[in-house]
C-alpha cells in the first residue's frame, strides 16, 4: 500500500483529502512545552518530533530516537516526558492508534492489513493496544465510523 505524506507529515492514502486529522478525541500531535525544566531544547524537541512522525509506523529504539537529539538513551526519556508529557513510548502508540482509527473507516482493508501498517506487531497487539488505551476494539471503532458515514 502506498501513501502520501502531506507538509504536516501524516500519512494520506491516496484519493483521502481530509486524511490529515485525527479522528479520535485524542490528538496524539501534542505540542511541547518548550521551557520544560530538564525537557528538550525547543530545536531538540521540534527534530524529535519530526523524526517520530515520519518513522512511528516502524520498529524504533531508544538509542535512534536519543540520537536525534544527541543525547544517551537514559537523559532522553527524561527529557522527552517532562517536554511532551508523556514517555516516547506512549508518544509513538498515540501517533499508530490516531493513523489506525483513520484507515479503520476504509472497510476495503483488514484490520491485520492495519495492524501492520501502522507497525504493530500483530493484529493481537493491534486489538489490545486499541482497547486499553481507546476503549473499543478495532472491529467496533470500524462500525462506528462504518455507522457514522451512514448518517
Amino acid at each position: 500500500m502506498d501513501f502520501i505524506w502531506d507538509v504536516s507529515g501524516d500519512p494520506k492514502m491516496p484519493g483521502d483529502d481530509d486524511f490529515s486529522r485525527p479522528v479520535s478525541g485524542t490528538n496524539s500531535v501534542r505540542q511541547p512545552a518548550l521551557n520544560a525544566k530538564g525537557g528538550l531544547s525547543p530545536r531538540g524537541a521540534r527534530k524529535v518530533q519530526d523524526f517520530l512522525h515520519q518513522n512511528f509506523t516502524r520498529k524504533l529504539t531508544l538509542a535512534e530516537m536519543a540520537a536525534v537529539c544527541a543525547l544517551s538513551p537514559s537523559h532522553f526519556v527524561r527529557a522527552f516526558a517532562r517536554t511532551f508529557g508523556v514517555p516516547p513510548h506512549q508518544y509513538i502508540l498515540d501517533l499508530r492508534l490516531d493513523l489506525a482509527e483513520r484507515l479503520l473507516a476504509d472497510n476495503r482493508m483488514t484490520i491485520a492489513d492495519i495492524a501492520h501498517i501502522c507497525g504493530f506487531s500483530s493484529q493481537s497487539h493491534f486489538t489490545t493496544v486499541m482497547k486499553k488505551y481507546r476503549q473499543v476494539t478495532p472491529l467496533q471503532a470500524r462500525m462506528g465510523k462504518l455507522n457514522a458515514k451512514l448518517r
